[in-house]
């Protein structure tokens, strides 16, 4: 035996020992299983991967800017590379940014993947759950795992809020303010809230310094509590999967096209690992792409938080803009006191938090209202479920018309009129449009009673049971 065999024979034998005192720990033969789950071979289902690696590349460059941001209010003197702000004083989180993106080397770059990675996180949720909503892969037995993900959707909102403000500038603290008055106007507990979450009046000496801690540690931590938990129940679950068209043979047996018992589709291991591979590189170079190409907010332009101005122009990221929208299109007027407890309803808790708090009561009610008695495995043809693909139309419709009410001045502006007149426009659409294209909907799809084909995959030769 030559000297390289006896090298590669304990080498081998080291690995096989390694291998055993790591199993008699952790049972790792227990868990093998999971490497041959079946992932069905729909680029669709794939939108979750690219929320999970959205939300990995905001860890990453969260914790780079983390290192150079100061979440502090107090007054430095600046001495950095923007020339119109040498030796003035101005608040240190101001400064922390400046100095990342002008002086930090890539902070531009880094500041700007993580913008988009934001956006990115978000889009991809908000498209997940559009497919799962329309396949009806939310019933029986997977309404926990979109109770979940209804759950990240929030919390994903929660934390782009949370770090809309860290900049202090004079265009973010104005927006964040917003928000601030929307949580105080909570009847009973909104000024107490409100403290809480800003730190006191807001703005305070302790704003940053809690939304910073928010948006670094308490909304992260908790995402990343949920999507174990989510991706644990996807694990658990058989993967939902379009119907098949007759039966698939693999390498080992027949599956018939109405057996729900297994999952036609890639091994989880190598095969579908390779696949989440490069989900994972070409969502890093689509966020490369748009951080080295497209600018984000401009703090230097904007100029540090003043208390006694405010930019011509407040308008905040798409997916608050619905919200936005709510709080443009309700009168004053509306506003009302409950006589019998004495508790006031304004305009901003009505417009900011019940019109919201019911939009997502619905999104997590769903699947029980949509309830399934029996367990089903196989996704659904949106064209052969009239009303729920009505309810999904409906809905997107309602949150497009709110969102255009949220840019209701520019609306305005292209059309040479005031928000005045545009505005009742609005609330006509945003009460009408949505019932209307419900109607269109199922009156369409229902008119239709043949049976719609919901396959167009080609099955695959793995199979597992999920």
């Amino acid at each position: 035996m030559s000297r390289l065999d006896g090298l590669a024979d304990r080498v081998g034998s080291a690995s096989e020992r390694l291998y055993r005192w790591t199993d008699d720990r952790f049972d790792l033969d227990a868990g093998r299983g999971a490497l041959g789950k079946a992932f069905p071979a729909e680029d669709s289902f794939l939108l979750g991967e690219i929320a999970l690696f959205s939300f990995l590349v905001l860890v990453l460059t969260g914790t780079f800017l983390g290192m150079f941001f100061e979440p502090s209010t107090s007054d430095v003197t600046y001495e950095g590379s923007v020339a119109k702000f040498q030796g003035e004083t101005l608040p240190e989180a101001f400064v922390s940014v400046l100095h990342i993106t002008y002086d930090v080397p890539y902070g531009m770059f880094i500041r700007r993947m993580h913008h988009w990675a934001a956006h990115l996180f978000v889009a991809a949720i908000g498209l997940h759950m559009l497919r799962v909503f329309f396949t009806g892969a939310y019933r029986n037995p997977r309404e926990p795992n979109w109770v979940v993900g209804s759950g990240l959707a929030v919390l994903a909102m929660g934390a782009a809020y949370t770090g809309y403000a860290l900049p202090f500038d004079e265009f973010a603290s104005t927006a964040t303010g917003i928000g601030y008055n929307v949580a105080k106007s909570i009847p009973i507990v909104g000024d107490v809230g409100a403290k809480i979450v800003f730190g006191g009046e807001f703005p305070s000496s302790a704003t940053i310094p809690r939304l910073y801690f928010l948006h670094v540690l308490v909304i992260p931590a908790t995402i990343g509590v949920l999507l174990a938990v989510h991706m644990a129940i996807l694990l658990r679950q058989k993967h939902t999967e379009t119907p098949r068209d007759g039966p698939v043979g693999t390498r080992r047996t027949t599956v018939e096209a109405d057996d729900d018992s297994v999952v036609v589709g890639l091994p989880a291991f190598p095969n579908q690992a390779a696949v989440s591979a490069v989900v994972f590189f070409l969502t890093l170079a689509t966020l490369s792409l748009l951080a080295g190409f497209l600018p984000v907010h401009n703090v230097a332009e904007y100029g540090p938080n003043d208390l006694a101005s405010t930019p011509e122009l407040i308008m905040p990221d798409w997916f608050f803009m619905w919200l936005y929208g709510f709080l443009k299109l309700l009168p004053t007027w509306m506003s009302v006191t409950i006589p019998v407890v004495g508790i006031h309803l304004n305009t901003e808790f009505i417009g900011g938090v019940l019109l919201p708090g019911l939009v997502f009561l619905a999104l997590f009610a769903w699947p029980f209202i949509d309830y399934s008695e029996e367990p089903t495995h196989f996704t659904a043809d949106p064209l052969a479920r009239p009303w729920q693909t009505a309810v999904g139309v409906a809905a997107i419709v309602f949150v497009v018309i709110a969102s255009i009410a949220g840019m209701n001045n520019i609306l305005a502006d292209v059309l040479g009129t005031s928000t005045s007149v545009v505005n009742p426009a609005l609330v006509v659409a945003l009460l009408l449009g949505p019932a209307l294209a419900g109607g269109i909907t199922y009156r369409v799809l229902s008119g239709d009673d043949g049976e719609r084909d919901a396959g167009g995959r080609d099955p695959t030769e793995a199979t597992g049971d999920g």
